[in-house]
């Protein structure tokens, strides 16, 4: 079954400080193959604003600074002019190793663990946001493997370790 959950774009904007003018827009985080982490934009996105050109995807252990530290767990980026759209109906997988893409090798992601992913696109169509963000955790029960799960933020970061806590609201 396809697990999933759309991150708020409004709460994206305040807790990031983006002004009205530079749009965050949501990232949908989906139970990939082997129960790893998939990201694509809301089907809601894709309607009102179309479809972007895919240029970057970073994932990272939230709450680490960008600068002097904070190394991202994996990237990929789109090199020259090449570039895809990015639409509901597609996923980007964790990981994913397309050898025409420059990367990073993706480090394990690790239980109960708060993940940070943005996505950056090209000239964005229409108004739509030049940056998607989204936060997940990966969890696992008996019965059931390990797979992702989308947070809201920063309401369940403020709780405490939302990631341990099971919380979702």
């Amino acid at each position: 079954m396809l697990r999933c959950v759309t991150v708020s774009c409004a709460l994206l904007a305040s807790a990031s400080g983006q002004c009205a003018g530079t749009p965050t827009g949501a990232i949908e985080i989906r139970a990939g193959h082997g129960g790893q982490p998939c990201f694509t934009i809301p089907a809601a996105e894709e309607l009102r604003n179309g479809t972007p050109d895919f240029q970057s995807i970073t994932v990272r252990e939230a709450g680490r600074p960008v600068k002097g530290g904070g190394t991202p767990l994996w990237t990929m980026a789109m090199t020259g002019q090449r570039t895809f759209s990015v639409s509901y109906t597609m996923c980007i997988p964790y990981a994913g190793r397309l050898p025409v893409l420059p990367q990073t090798p993706a480090a394990p992601l690790r239980t109960g663990q708060l993940y940070e992913v943005a996505i950056t696109v090209r000239a964005p169509p229409a108004r739509g946001p030049r940056r998607y963000r989204g936060w997940f955790c990966m969890e696992g029960s008996a019965g059931r493997g390990p797979g992702p799960r989308a947070l809201t933020w920063p309401l369940e970061h403020a709780r405490g370790n939302a990631c341990s806590e099971g919380t979702n609201p």
